[in-house]
């Protein structure tokens, strides 16, 4: 794991993953918030496992980013809602690159737009699918190796939308809540075996499904942020970074919202 100072200058610890760096393994990480992560874990001296669903050619391109720029990428498909895919991922990424010490739980599917009287409870648990039962697998299968190793980060990508609670959106609330529950205890568990849990939760990152969203829909919301521009995937790269890092080694159960100080404006 590597060491953060302040200044952005980066001191490595032995590892157990390629050239002694040690690993993180990015959910969804093939394009958006999950390839801006990878790309800022890797250039902290960490060996990367990019995780894709579907677009193997999207974490083929991040792989090779992150190569061009020296560092260590792999890139590993695997749905990590499935049981036995998720235990195949990491078994996979222990073989190639070494023990997960730093797990990014980024994964997430299609956020539902339902009044409460059109909401199903196949809705809610979808999202729970991800939210809940994803995060849930992952831990599990990573936790062997770092209860051994006695250290461990784990970031949970969570959203601001717990605070802001929009119309149309309880069952999308209802699993982050869900998420940030699990974090939060989770943290209380592994705290005696140096393993920390903590929750980066940003507001609207514009990224690539968002390409579709009308300009009203985004001035308006821009409008509610006191620094006056949309946050960047760096934004939440960095905070993830942060996290990972030995600078916050004593900091667990936390969450650390990533979204400019956004209030929505009142109707």
């Amino acid at each position: 794991m590597t060491v953060w100072n302040g200044d952005a200058t980066q001191v490595e610890r032995q590892g157990g993953g390629p050239n002694g760096r040690s690993v993180a393994l990015v959910t969804g990480a093939s394009r958006g918030l999950g390839a801006a992560i990878a790309r800022a874990l890797a250039a902290q001296r960490l060996a990367v496992a990019v995780n894709y669903r579907v677009d193997a050619d999207r974490a083929a391109r991040v792989v090779d980013e992150i190569r061009r720029a020296g560092g260590i990428a792999e890139a590993f498909g695997a749905d990590v809602t499935d049981d036995a895919a998720v235990a195949d991922l990491v078994h996979r990424v222990q073989r190639r690159l070494g023990p997960v010490e730093v797990l990014v739980i980024n994964a997430t599917g299609p956020q539902p737009d339902l009044a409460v009287e059109d909401l199903t409870w196949q809705a809610q648990l979808e999202q729970l699918r991800y939210f809940v039962k994803s995060p849930t697998l992952l831990v599990q299968a990573v936790l062997p190796q770092m209860m051994a190793r006695r250290s461990g980060r784990i970031v949970h990508i969570g959203s601001d939308i717990v605070a802001q609670a929009p119309p149309r959106t309880s069952a999308y609330v209802a699993a982050k809540s869900a998420q940030l529950g699990l974090a939060r205890t989770w943290a209380q568990e592994l705290g005696p075996y140096n393993i920390t849990v903590n929750v980066v939760a940003p507001g609207w990152i514009p990224v690539e499904r968002h390409a579709k969203v009308a300009d009203e829909a985004r001035d308006a919301y821009v409008t509610g942020i006191p620094i006056g521009r949309f946050g960047r995937p760096a934004d939440v790269a960095a905070a993830v970074s942060f996290l990972a890092s030995e600078a916050a080694d004593f900091i667990t159960g936390a969450c650390l919202t990533v979204n400019g100080g956004y209030t929505p404006k009142l109707r």
